[in-house]
């Protein structure tokens, strides 16, 4: 079970990554260099997640009571990147900066060391653009699957550069996809 878990969540980092670059390809068709850079990017990124050491032989999971902390990040980034208008990067690095300063609350703390990732994996949410997160609730719904991606990959990608966007980016993805399917937008 857990292994299949653990599958299941590569399949469909590789699964929305490869729709990701074939919709670049798509962009950008008119150039020959386009299909063959991208079906070498894919390549490559099949080959890295199947022999590559990225993942622990043993699955462990985030706690519910961290990832809970995913959408509060979200929201502040959003916040800062939407309505007072300061831009993604400088919202996700305010939200960031701030986050990195929970842990000198209590210094002991097992719980509050962990926090900065999960709300900063929020940040990554609140850069949405305007153009897809269409308002809070957008942004709640794809902090909530993020949580959930946070929660279940906690063994997968283990020191990875750009884990925490890459699981924003899914939460962003399928709450797109969730809402082009049932309204047909």
């Amino acid at each position: 079970m857990k292994k299949g878990i653990r599958y299941s969540i590569i399949l469909l980092l590789f699964f929305i990554q490869a729709l990701f670059l074939y919709s670049i390809f798509r962009e950008n068709s008119r150039s020959y260099l386009v299909p063959i850079t991208l079906l070498s990017l894919t390549i490559l990124l099949l080959y890295t997640y199947m022999k590559v050491q990225l993942h622990e032989e043993h699955q462990e999971y985030e706690s519910l009571k961290v990832a809970l902390w995913v959408p509060i990040g979200a929201i502040c980034s959003y916040y800062i990147n939407q309505i007072l208008q300061l831009g993604p990067v400088l919202a996700a690095a305010i939200v960031g900066t701030a986050a990195s300063f929970l842990p000198n609350l209590r210094p002991r703390s097992v719980y509050l060391q962990k926090l900065p990732v999960a709300i900063y994996c929020g940040a990554f949410v609140g850069m949405s653009s305007p153009k897809i997160a269409t308002g809070p609730g957008f942004i709640f719904a794809a902090s909530m699957f993020t949580a959930i991606f946070l929660i279940v990959s906690k063994s997968i990608m283990q020191g990875v550069g750009g884990k925490l966007g890459t699981l924003a980016f899914l939460g962003v993805t399928i709450t797109y996809f969730l809402i082009y399917f049932f309204n047909g937008a």
